[in-house]
């Protein structure tokens, strides 16, 4: 037994259930990751770390234009002052506020290695220097007038802002990005210019929606550019519920380069793509032999992006080549929207666009109105303390007097003239060298000017509509100073309509070309053997398993497998496992009940037509592109009633129909008995008593009717010697002619293959 565990004062110990104790602490540090890390503040866009940088950088005095600083100065004045967090997280941050390739509008300027778009870090914070950009000046003008609540810091040593004036639309122009406990923000960044014309819209028009503010803000606008392929009404729903995505392409173009030859040149990327894992991933799939169409891809870029594409070939169609590498690499990329923010500072919540630019709009109204209270205060201050100095001006040499031989000159003063606690604090405090300034002009005219704006000021403070004009001016010269005729300011990513291409056609520029024979065992085993093999002796099959049948195919083929349970399957060569092993089973491709077996296994070529058949002597002719099937259910053709099965299917070609039973009958008839139908049961093509149906073959009459024995080898027998079986439709036919293989069956040439008999597991033959 070990020693037991006493409190040290029995009297405080409380019972806390644990669940109860648990769910607090969580939600706690939830709230702490939601509030105070990882989800902006609507009214300025920023994060806390964000907004304790630009704040101690201004304490710094850092301001735009003046001497840069080290970075590792503005982190330990951060971690120090505001931010009680690793030194490499909070650098990291400021990275990414100077990095022109992550933010639309920097709002840190940045001296020496910040990273760069390939992926590499920025060099340490003690070789790297930095200041505000005119972005950040114009976020945090104004903190100084009492225009934003300030809070203790985390030691309550000093004071932060809680938010900052935000003269800039920053939560949509520079976006956003988060993980909390729960919930995620995803905000991509916008045109400045066109978020201000929309602004200007709402001040007018408060009850627009954010459908209506499109025609201003048609789509985020990224800093590396690109081409966002997504069509209008799905912008317009990402924009209405604060939710959606964005497709990105980069931007290409076709260089010619003599002869019938060219390039495509890549000089725009998608946002928060590392270029060099770009460049990487196009030729691991380049290896990996998945581009059949590129033959080289090389990173010719210096200030500027410059991928070069080489195709394989001069008539390799440029289009289609880029959107096989759309579909397979991070040239096109998805951007997500997911507009979560802290409104008010303290609720979070998802707002269309609409919603946060007029939670913008509502922030700046604020600090106009706090701004002018502030300086209504100061104002007030100052008239009062001129008073005094009018006072002083017109008793100088009495004031001088009691200055002079008081113990106590303040309350003396205050009583002499009838002075206030400032007024005598101001004229007590005065230095002599502004004596020679008090001068009654002087002080009379100040006290007017004063006078005129506090008048200005209140007339303000009341009047909604001069609030907003004087708000639409503010945001007018924002526009002025971002606009689209500005280097900065001009948009950079477009929209487009992404090309229509039949997806069978990048799926096929996506495969290598190659020939390759399709092999399919008894048990329903289906591989891919390379190149176009003759001799099949030596191909391997699993214990008791062997050889159905096996046919040349490309490796960008469609494969068609009829079952006996009436559908067709359709199979992508490109996706048939390799000829090393056994292969797969073709349930494992498409949706085969277990119960059903394959009929016959082919190369969809189009155009042709087939005769199908049951057990029961039931068939009809159908079009091949009628069976191709889209699903991995396939596509019902033969209906069936139990216990009947598909039996047997054939190329239609010529103009006779052979039908044999499994009672060895045979009978021949014109094609034209048969109807052609896209499904259904269909016609009776020979009539049994007890068994059914073995196999059907058509052929043409002049040329008579072809069958193949076991060893491939071909039997022909002229249309005259085949008079004794000829009938019609649904008769029962007479015994099979002498020398019919003894299997039933006609035979294919696709089916029957020199050395057909396969070795299984065991190394015996299968015969």
């Amino acid at each position: 037994m070990g020693k037991q565990l006493i409190p040290p004062d029995r009297g405080n110990v409380q019972e806390i259930a644990l669940r109860e104790a648990l769910e607090e602490r969580y939600l706690a540090y939830a709230l702490s990751t939601i509030m105070h890390r990882a989800l902006p503040d609507a009214r300025d866009g920023l994060k806390p770390v964000h907004r304790r940088l630009l704040f101690a950088m201004r304490q710094l005095r850092l301001d735009p234009g003046a001497a840069f600083k080290k970075s590792a100065r503005v982190v330990g004045d951060v971690i120090g002052k505001f931010h009680p967090h690793g030194d490499q997280s909070v650098y990291d941050a400021l990275v990414r506020l100077a990095q022109d390739f992550s933010q639309r509008y920097p709002l840190i300027d940045g001296q020496g290695n910040f990273g760069n778009i390939d992926g590499d870090n920025a060099a340490a914070m003690r070789y790297t220097e930095s200041r505000l950009t005119e972005v950040s000046r114009l976020l945090i003008d104004g903190i100084d007038e009492g225009t934003v609540d300030f809070r203790p810091t985390y030691d309550g040593s000093e004071e932060e802002p809680a938010v900052l004036p935000a003269a800039f639309p920053n939560l949509l122009a520079n976006g956003s990005q988060g993980i909390a406990v729960g919930m995620a923000t995803s905000i991509p960044p916008h045109n400045a210019a066109e978020l201000c014309d929309a602004a200007l819209f709402l001040i007018d028009n408060p009850n627009a929606r954010s459908r209506t503010l499109m025609k201003y803000v048609p789509g985020p606008d990224f800093p590396t550019g690109g081409i966002i392929v997504d069509p209008a009404a799905v912008i317009a729903e990402a924009y209405t519920t604060g939710r959606g995505s964005f497709r990105v392409r980069a931007r290409w173009n076709q260089e010619e380069t003599g002869r019938g030859t060219y390039l495509i040149v890549i000089t725009e990327v998608p946002w928060l793509v590392q270029k060099s894992r770009l460049v990487e991933k196009i030729a691991d799939l380049l290896n990996e032999k998945k581009l059949p169409l590129v033959a080289d891809v090389r990173d010719e870029s210096a200030e500027d992006v410059r991928l070069v594409i080489e195709p394989r070939a001069r008539n390799v169609d440029a289009t289609l080549l880029m959107e096989s590498l759309f579909k397979l690499t991070e040239l096109e990329s998805r951007i997500s929207l997911n507009m979560n923010v802290l409104l008010k500072g303290r609720i979070p919540q998802v707002v269309g666009l609409a919603e946060a630019l007029r939670e913008w709009l509502d922030h700046r109204r604020d600090v106009l109105l706090r701004r002018s209270k502030h300086r209504l205060a100061v104002i007030a201050n100052r008239l009062e303390v001129l008073g005094g100095y009018l006072i002083a001006y017109l008793n100088l040499d009495k004031v001088i007097k009691i200055i002079r031989t008081q113990d106590e000159p303040k309350p003396v003063l205050m009583k002499t003239f009838k002075l206030s606690d400032v007024q005598a604090d101001a004229i007590l405090n005065m230095r002599l060298r502004n004596l020679r300034k008090l001068e009654e002009m002087e002080i009379r005219s100040e006290d007017k000017s004063l006078r005129d704006e506090q008048k200005t000021l209140k007339t303000l403070i009341g009047s909604t509509k001069l609030q907003w004009k004087q708000i639409a001016g503010e945001i007018k010269e924002v526009r002025n100073a971002f606009g689209p005729k500005t280097a900065l300011g001009k948009r950079r990513t477009t929209f487009a309509d992404a090309p229509e291409h039949d997806e069978a056609a990048i799926e096929e520029a996506m495969v290598v070309r190659e020939p390759i024979t399709v092999v399919v065992s008894d048990k329903g085993w289906i591989r891919a053997l390379r190149g176009n093999v003759g001799d099949l002796s030596s191909a391997a099959f699993k214990a008791g398993d062997k050889l159905k049948f096996a046919f040349p195919a490309e490796s960008t083929s469609k494969l068609l497998v009829f079952a006996t349970n009436g559908r067709f399957y359709t199979i992508d060569a490109a996706k048939l496992p390799g000829g090393r092993g056994h292969g797969e089973p073709i349930r494992l491709l498409v949706d085969l009940e277990q119960d059903a077996d394959i009929v016959s296994a082919f190369v969809y070529q189009g155009g042709r037509k087939f005769l199908v058949a049951s057990r029961q002597g039931n068939g009809f002719i159908v079009v091949e592109d009628e069976v191709l099937a889209t699903t991995r259910k396939g596509k019902q053709v033969l209906n069936l009633k139990s216990p009947d099965k598909a039996r047997a299917m054939n190329t239609v070609e010529g103009d006779l129909v052979a039908a044999i039973g499994e009672n060895r009958k045979m009978v021949i008839f014109g094609l034209d008995q048969v109807p052609e139908m896209t499904r259904g049961r269909g016609v009776r093509l020979q009539r049994y008593n007890e068994k059914g149906l073995s196999d059907v073959a058509t052929f043409k009459g002049k040329d008579g009717l072809n069958w193949f024995d076991g060893a491939g080898r071909t039997f022909t027998m002229p249309v005259k010697e085949l008079s004794d079986w000829r009938g019609k439709r649904a008769d029962a036919g007479r015994i099979a002619p002498k020398g019919f293989p003894k299997n039933n069956k006609f035979g294919r040439a696709e089916e029957v293959r020199k050395g057909d008999a396969g070795k299984n597991e065991d190394g015996g033959e299968e015969k």
